[in-house]
Parts: C-alpha cells; structure tokens; sequence
C-alpha cells in the first residue's frame, strides 16, 4: 500500500464515509474519554475545531463540554480561503456560528486571539503515521496556522483510524503531532 498524502487522502475519505452516524458519535466519545489521560489540563487557552459533519468529522461536541466543564477558555477559528489564513475567536455564550462555503461552521464575529496565546490545539486529520506526521485535507492551513504558535503549543491530532506505519512525502513545512488519541488509545510522538 502507498502511503503519500494523495492516496491516503482518498483511502481515509471512503473510510470515514463507510461510519454510520451511531459509529461516529461513539467513536467521538471514546476520544474525548482518552482526552482527560493526557497531562494538559494545568493549560488554559484550547483551540478546537467544529466538524463538518458531510466529512463525517470527529463531533467535537464533547470536547467542548469536557472543556467548558473544566474552565477552559475555547477557541474556535474562521479560515480565509485566499490567504490560507485561520483568524481564531474566543467562543461564548454570544458567538454567532454559521457555515461557510465548504460547510464549515465559523464564528461569525468574537474577541480574537492571537495564535501565540493557545496552548492546546486539537487537529483535524484524515490520517497519521506513528513518527507523528499527518494529513489533512491538504490546503495547509493547519500547518500554516501551528507554525504562527509558540513551539510549546500541545498539538493533538485526533482519529478514527489507526496510525500508518510512514507517510512517504512529508514536507519540513508539515508541522508534527505531540499526541493523536484514538478511540482505543493514544499515541505518544
């Protein structure tokens, strides 16, 4: 089996559209579970992704509750499909959410916050290796977005699937995972 960030795309995409929504909700759950093991809850600014749900994404819903039960300041981000660049948003109580164009639920308005103040960032991810390397949908603005934190920034990829064993065409502009929790477990990079 190839594993450049091409195929794999594809292979996880078909592999992600098999999962029944009953599948997905349990699955997400058992990785917010496994999130409470990590040692990052001293930290307080967590950045999180809303899900697409046509992708079948993680339902990052109970993350949100596990954070917002623990005190955590949230924040979400809106993409700019020009620049490639992500503006990030603290969530409340008064933040407007709407989709945008890909389907991506976005603040709509909010107080910003600059990259270099998140601690925690959980990443979305169609697959990974076991160096911890991954791959997204491929328009880089994860990495561009981790490259403007602070090096210390905890980066957790989360996945329905299992770890790839090496992904063949990893750039130096990819930035590694420090963790990628699963359903079953967690990856330690």
């Amino acid at each position: 089996m190839s594993t450049n960030k091409k195929e794999l795309r594809a292979v996880y995409k078909n592999l992600r559209a098999a999962l029944s929504l009953d599948e997905i909700e349990e699955k997400s759950l058992n990785i917010t579970n496994h999130l409470i093991e990590l040692p990052i809850w001293n930290k307080t600014y967590f950045h999180v992704f809303l899900p697409i749900e046509e992708q079948k994404e993680i339902n990052t819903e109970y993350i949100l509750h596990l954070l917002s039960g623990k005190d955590k300041e949230i924040v979400i981000s809106r993409s700019d499909f020009e620049t490639r660049n992500m503006s990030h948003f603290l969530l409340t109580d008064n933040t407007k959410i709407k989709k945008n164009e890909y389907n991506i639920p976005e603040p709509v308005n909010g107080l910003s916050v600059p990259p270099e103040t998140i601690e925690v960032v959980f990443v979305p991810l169609l697959a990974f290796d076991v160096l911890g390397n991954r791959v997204g949908y491929g328009k880089g603005f994860y990495d561009k977005f981790l490259s403007g934190c602070k090096p210390e920034t905890i980066k957790i990829g989360l996945s329905f699937f299992e770890a790839e064993s090496k992904i063949e065409d990893v750039s130096e502009l990819d930035i590694k995972l420090d963790y990628c929790v699963m359903p079953e477990k967690i990856y330690r990079f």
